[in-house]
């Protein structure tokens, strides 16, 4: 992505080794990168499941509601 901001941070070096390991990444940088990615993703994917299992119930509170006026 062109125009990228980026910022530098400090993690204890034991945390960023085992994500290293567990993603199976030999870089630091793109090992927490690709966490954060990860969890990013998670979240929006949660997100989206919620979203579509709470239509059916506002469709119904809506339905059941009289107009208003």
């Amino acid at each position: 992505m062109a125009g990228r901001t980026k910022v530098d941070i400090s993690l204890d070096a034991e945390l960023v080794v085992e994500v290293m390991v567990l993603a199976g990444i030999g870089s630091p940088q793109d090992a927490v990168e690709a966490v954060v990615r990860d969890y990013i993703a998670r979240g929006h994917r949660t997100e989206a499941r919620v979203q579509v299992q709470d239509e059916p119930r506002r469709t119904a509170d809506t339905a059941e509601q009289p107009p208003q006026g």
